[in-house]
This record gives structure tokens, C-alpha cells and sequence, in this order.
């Protein structure tokens, strides 16, 4: 399973226990960046992994900023990615379980680095439930579709 894997300036601390955490249970990550402290704009690099989920280049994604919050904003813009922000082990589990999220993310300002790899190992044992939730991840991407035709009508 391939992981695209990014984050801006507040997060890049956080990125090295997180990949290191991928790499040592076989996942293999491609790195979007950052690569530093120098300030970047996390939607870059929320749009770089959710991109690359979306096509199949990539099978999940884990962006992290400050909080998780603009970057599960950002990369839920695009068709096909439901990204989610948590900060603790059961909301991981169920976004996975019950929402087929495939987008993690996490804040740096909010985890530190033994919080965050208990986040991501509760989000890599969960497995998408199926059955009455794939009913309601269809709806809420039903919902996307319908708002943007209705976006296309006003134009």
C-alpha cells in the first residue's frame, strides 16, 4: 500500500515519527514535502496528496499542519478524497470504519510525536466496514456531485 504523505512547516516535525512509523510496518510513503521550517502554504500540499489519492497513485494520504485542519479543508475540495482530522485513537478507528475516510490528518500543535503514531496505528488497523456505512459514504458523495453541478448551473 502506497501512503502520499506532506505537510507545511508546522507539521514537517511530526512527518519523520509518522513515515518512520509507515515505512517500519511496509507501507511504502512518497514524500510530497515540505522538507523544512521555511513557511509554505499547506493547501499546496494538501491538493499534491489529495491529487494523487484521487487518481490512484496513491492508495491513502497523511498531510499534517498545525491543527489538521486546512489541510483535511483543503484536500476534501477534491472529488474523491474524504479527509479527516483527529486527534485521538477512536475517531481515527471510526473514520475509517464507518466514513472509508482516506485521508489522515494531523495537527503538530496538537499531537506530540507519541500521540500522533498511536493516532495512525489505530487509523492503519481499521478496515472500512462496509454494509449500511457504504450507503452513507455514497450519500456524501452524492451531496459533493449535487452542489457541484449546481455550481456549473450558476455559471
Amino acid at each position: 500500500m502506497r501512503y502520499a504523505v506532506g505537510c507545511d512547516h508546522a507539521g514537517y516535525p511530526l512527518k519523520e515519527p509518522l513515515v518512520e512509523e509507515l515505512e517500519a510496518r511496509g507501507y511504502e510513503v512518497i514524500d510530497l514535502g515540505t522538507g523544512g521550517f521555511a513557511s509554505v502554504d499547506y493547501p499546496a500540499f494538501a491538493e499534491r496528496a489529495g491529487r494523487l489519492v484521487a487518481s490512484g497513485g496513491a492508495d491513502m494520504g497523511l498531510l499534517i499542519c498545525g491543527t489538521g485542519t486546512g489541510m483535511a479543508i483543503s484536500a476534501n475540495k477534491i472529488d474523491g478524497i474524504r479527509a479527516v482530522s483527529v486527534s485521538e485513537s477512536f475517531s481515527a478507528r471510526m473514520a475509517r470504519a464507518h466514513n472509508d475516510a482516506n485521508v489522515l490528518c494531523l495537527g503538530a500543535r496538537v499531537l506530540g510525536p507519541g500521540a500522533a503514531v498511536d493516532v495512525l496505528r489505530a487509523w492503519l488497523a481499521a478496515e472500512f466496514e462496509g454494509g449500511r456505512h457504504q450507503r452513507r459514504v455514497e450519500m456524501m458523495m452524492e451531496i459533493k456531485a449535487c452542489l457541484d453541478d449546481q455550481a456549473e448551473d450558476e455559471t
